[in-house]
């Protein structure tokens, strides 16, 4: 069974794509229909900022997001161009990289897709800006160990367990004072923690004003059924299908509550997926199925 794993934020890096822009005519049309999408709103090109930067423009989530889902299917376009990658069986993306996975297994159209990662970006990246908030990588922790210093450090402020990567790397979001006392009871419990350069505390509570917002962007786009099966990064299981409604609802939540990464890709393996494809950019999810089950075989494809 042949998987797509599609990559979210923090895959980002100045260059991103441009390697399969020159290499193949399917992910240049890509490139130029994105330019043409978000031009007026971004007041440049996206495929520039992709390629040059500036990094400090990049890595802001307004840009990052909509960058990242463009690279991606960009790369997919280039795979498909050359036959590298044909019919898949399952695909499954971290936080922003499931709206490409919606995507590629036909939810909504480029530019929906497009419209809705921008709009999320520009939604989290107003909501990071009122709350003053951060995120915290716990390295060595199981579940009930970052649950422990959550609650140690939390105190009147808000902190929760917000990215389950992989065994042994969970990341925590909230406050920032509370992800300061964070990083000195995770230290105390005999585990290595440090301050992730975020531009807020995503998936977390704090970032419920960008859900309450996205969820009236994404009523607005109609959603098509699904094509194989896409893996929710809320419930760990994949979308119902059939249900659009639902699909919308997990999307809203994705923004507020835990990724469940770990958990999806040990799903995808009990259900025979074993073969994967990461599209660029990054090699982030390589890394993390490494941890979470060797056995498995990733074929990467940030470079042509």
């Amino acid at each position: 069974m042949i998987t797509l794993l599609c990559p979210g934020q923090g895959a980002q890096a100045m260059g991103m794509g441009k390697a399969w822009h020159d290499a193949s005519a399917a992910a240049r049309r890509v490139f130029a229909d994105a330019d043409a999408i978000l031009r007026e709103d971004l007041g440049s090109n996206l495929s520039e900022l992709c390629f040059g930067g500036p990094v400090d423009r990049l890595n802001q989530t307004d840009i990052s997001q909509p960058a990242i889902y463009t690279v991606s299917v960009a790369c997919f376009e280039g795979l498909r161009e050359r036959g590298a990658v044909g019919e898949f069986d399952a695909a499954a993306g971290l936080s922003l990289g499931e709206y490409t996975a919606l995507f590629l297994a036909g939810a909504f159209s480029f530019e929906d897709g497009l419209r809705l990662v921008a709009e999320r970006g520009r939604l989290m990246q107003d909501a990071a800006v009122r709350s003053q908030g951060g995120m915290v990588a716990v390295i060595g922790a199981d579940e009930a160990q970052a649950q422990a210093v959550c609650d140690q450090a939390r105190g009147s402020d808000v902190l929760v367990c917000a990215n389950f990567n992989a065994p042994g790397q969970i990341v925590l979001s909230g406050s920032l004072a509370a992800c300061d006392r964070a990083v000195e009871a995770a230290a105390a419990a005999g585990l290595r923690a440090s301050k992730l350069t975020v531009a807020g505390a995503f998936h977390s509570p704090l970032m419920q004003p960008a859900a309450d917002a996205m969820a009236t962007a994404l009523e607005g786009v109609e959603l098509g059924n699904l094509r194989v099966r896409v893996w929710s990064n809320v419930t760990a299981e994949p979308h119902v299908p059939g249900n659009p409604e639902l699909v919308r609802q997990r999307l809203v939540e994705q923004i507020v509550r835990p990724v469940r990464w770990a958990e999806s890709c040990a799903g995808l393996v009990a259900a025979g997926c074993l073969k994967y494809h990461e599209l660029g950019p990054g090699t982030v999810l390589k890394g993390l199925m490494r941890r979470i089950n060797r056995s498995c075989e990733v074929t990467n494809h940030d470079q042509p």
